[in-house]
């Protein structure tokens, strides 16, 4: 619309489809490169505690354990934690708790649902898109100064562009909810960082921030569905007065408070260490394709690719055995956009591989 500032896209004209998932990719059979949860089994010290919860499912939820274990996690206090049955759910209580908001600017390409919610809530919705040839890069004077309701993931899905904490950061204002979608921020890593790089988590002097998080991701719990949101007490107060009661179950309880303790969290940035290696391998591998354009550094559990006829491809690899993830359903993508989930080494060579294969024929 020539009526918008620079950068922006308004919802009008033909829509990808925001409510298509990854999910929707796999089938009996194919080998799962399209849904972005690690594969491994949960450890002991995660399945004992959800298992033990099976004995106590007569008894209502008690949250408060769990928010006290996630809170001292971030080093927040208890009221500053929201926990969410997955982090879907934040963004639909995002939505339907801040109706008052005027100009809500959702940052492009990203994880459709934070659109779909404020959209299915009455929203207009205005859009920030980054640019590839720019590697999807921030520049936060790009979004409106008026803009009252931002929404960014970092790192990105399905970009896995990883922004400094320091641009992201330069988006919160009085008078505006800055909503940072870090589901995948436990698998970035940076040399010389023991902690979660570019993370907001622990921020508390940001006016207006809100952080939402997933446990679904690293540890395989997707089926379990949960999830947090962390930020000042009173605006978290109003997304809990939309929330339905006990929304969520004990045994996502549990897994909450496991994934909190000392030993889960040094387990999970070993996890986000090897993660990167099999990352940088697969990413080596696709750069010895003609054709295969990776954009930027990829930071997270998945890497987004550029290739002509990606459409046909993402066909004929299917045929051959492999689910990968569409990209035209991203705004800001097209059909000649796919995402790859990073597996270990011997299946990204074998996808590679299979992926050399297709384009040839």
């Amino acid at each position: 619309m020539s009526d918008q500032p620079s950068g922006l896209a308004a919802t009008a004209g033909v829509e990808p489809d925001l409510a298509h998932h990854g999910d929707a990719e796999v089938g009996d059979g194919l080998i799962d490169l399209a849904v972005n949860v690690r594969q491994a089994p949960a450890p002991a010290w995660l399945a004992g505690p959800i298992a033990a919860t099976l004995t106590e499912l007569a008894h209502y939820p008690d949250p408060l354990p769990a928010r006290a274990a996630v809170a001292a996690r971030h080093r927040r206090h208890p009221n500053e934690v929201l926990l969410t049955a997955g982090a879907a759910e934040g963004f639909v209580l995002i939505a339907q708790a801040l109706r008052g908001v005027r100009r809500p600017v959702v940052v492009h390409p990203q994880f459709t649902e934070p659109e779909a919610a404020l959209r299915a809530a009455g929203h207009p919705v205005e859009r920030v898109l980054l640019d590839a040839a720019d590697d999807f890069r921030l520049d936060p004077s790009r979004v409106p100064a008026d803009a009252d309701l931002v929404m960014i993931g970092n790192p990105t899905n399905p970009t896995s562009v990883l922004h400094p904490a320091r641009m992201v950061a330069a988006l919160a204002r009085p008078g505006r909810v800055l909503v940072v979608d870090e589901a995948f921020a436990d698998t970035t890593t940076a040399p010389g960082d023991p902690g979660e790089p570019e993370s907001l988590a622990e921020r508390r002097d940001l006016p207006g921030l809100l952080v939402v998080r997933s446990l679904t991701k690293t540890w395989g719990l997707a089926g379990l569905r949960i999830g947090y949101l962390l930020g000042a007490p009173e605006l978290l107060a109003r997304l809990a007065a939309v929330q339905p009661l006990w929304a969520v179950s004990t045994p996502a309880l549990a897994a909450a408070a496991a994934c909190a303790t000392d030993v889960a969290v040094q387990a999970e940035r070993a996890i986000a260490a090897d993660l990167a290696a099999d990352r940088d391998h697969l990413v080596a591998r696709l750069a010895d394709l003609p054709g295969v354009r990776v954009v930027g550094r990829p930071a997270s559990a998945f890497v987004l690719l550029h290739l002509p006829g990606a459409t046909a491809i993402r066909a004929a690899l299917r045929e051959r055995g492999w689910a990968v993830r569409r990209g035209d359903t991203f705004p800001g993508l097209g059909p000649d956009w796919l995402r790859v989930a990073v597996r270990d080494r011997i299946t990204s060579d074998a996808f590679v591989d299979v992926l050399r294969e297709t384009m040839e024929a």
